[in-house]
């Protein structure tokens, strides 16, 4: 499963970069090219409607294998042409296939973990992550050297196509028969939905910076369309580190706690890229950045699930709507904004989501994993 959300992974966050420019080969503006980001949105809220009943109804090898299958026709779609209809479809059934793999990916950790669920997922997305460290850089480096960023992004087949012929035939954990005090309901507590508006602002941070901040490090930081695409490297980095860490010191110390530092390390991390004019300095602001958006959707997933009160499944699909939501709304006011005020004033939406977010935390209560895991507790 590490695997499968590294393919993902890998596309997601070589996608941001191509947004740009396929900006520029469309000539269009920002915010029709932040339809892109709605196009992924689009494909996660479908996801998250469906999967808890895919899940039921045929097992979450369905919804795992099935997903990679749905992201490559999207990658196909994405890249097969200039005309918006098209990309848009392909950006939709890219996020589609993604998020029925992430959304089956997080419950199934967390039962099969116990109350090393937290790390597991942090261990999973610095996976994802890690994967995402390779892909700006090899779209940049396909831009370069003349052949194409589609090229870049069509390495997600080639990933696909080992995994299935290396693991397909792999079995994957079914759910785990319901508790008997759970009612059957379908409804999720008010906690639940605190903790949901959390992660929602921080996916939404995070897509902000993922999308657009290539376009800064060009127009601000003077660097050409290539070299600005791979620079998103550093903030990959930077999720990579923070998430491969943050899997050791969820074993540590308690949930809430890390999430409140790693919205200050974030925030911090924003601010010198917001505020550096030096491209060097603007790519280490955005690593900083990284190390701390790196645990915002571990622990707010696995928060998420903890308060749902034994509804794992439904607990992460409603997460994946929360997500097409972030997707969809914040890259996409970023753009519009940026269209009327320009693009380096406009990212100060970013430090207001955080804001937001840790307010959300505050007032969400304690999770059960506030407290350090104990150090019987395997990873």
């Amino acid at each position: 499963m590490y695997l499968q959300l590294g393919v993902y992974g890998y596309f997601l966050y070589g996608f941001g970069p191509t947004v740009p420019l396929l900006r520029e080969e469309q000539d269009i503006s920002r915010t029709l090219s932040g339809l892109h980001g709605t196009g992924l949105a689009l494909g996660a809220f479908v996801a998250g409607t469906t999967t808890a009943a895919i899940v039921r109804r045929w097992g979450r090898s369905t919804a795992l294998w099935g997903g990679l299958v749905v992201l490559c026709v999207g990658v196909v779609t994405y890249v097969s042409s200039t005309a918006l209809p098209l990309t848009l479809t392909g950006a939709f059934l890219g996020s589609l296939g993604g998020s029925f793999t992430i959304t089956a990916v997080a419950p199934t950790l967390m039962e099969h973990h116990g109350a090393g669920g937290p790390a597991a997922i942090s261990e999973a997305n610095a996976t994802a992550a890690g994967a995402g460290i390779v892909a700006p850089l090899v779209v940049g480096l396909a831009v370069l050297t003349g052949v194409g960023w589609r090229a870049g992004v069509l390495v997600t087949l080639v990933l696909v196509g080992a995994l299935v012929a290396a693991l397909g035939r792999t079995p994957i954990p079914a759910v785990r028969a319901v508790p008997e005090h759970h009612d059957g309901s379908t409804q999720l507590p008010t906690r639940y939905w605190i903790g949901w508006g959390v992660l929602t602002a921080c996916i939404a941070s995070e897509f902000c910076l993922t999308l657009w901040a290539a376009d800064i490090l060009r127009s601000r930081d003077g660097l050409g369309p290539g070299a600005a695409s791979a620079s998103l490297t550093g903030l990959v980095t930077g999720m990579f580190l923070g998430r491969l860490v943050g899997g050791r010191l969820a074993l540590r110390f308690g949930v809430d706690q890390m999430l409140y530092a790693a919205l200050a390390v974030a925030a911090a991390g924003f601010t010198v890229f917001w505020a550096s004019t030096w491209a060097p300095l603007a790519v280490a602001g955005l690593l900083t950045c990284g190390l701390g958006i790196a645990l915002h959707y571990p622990l707010g997933i696995a928060r998420a699930i903890d308060a749902a009160e034994g509804r794992p499944d439904l607990a992460s699909a409603r997460a994946s709507v929360g997500a097409a939501l972030a997707i969809g709304a914040g890259p996409f006011a970023l753009g519009a904004l940026a269209d009327q005020i320009g693009l380096h004033k406009a990212f100060l939406v970013v430090p207001v989501l955080l804001a937001l977010a840790t307010i959300g935390v505050r007032i969400g209560g304690r999770s059960r994993f506030a407290v350090p895991a104990g150090p019987a507790v395997s990873p």
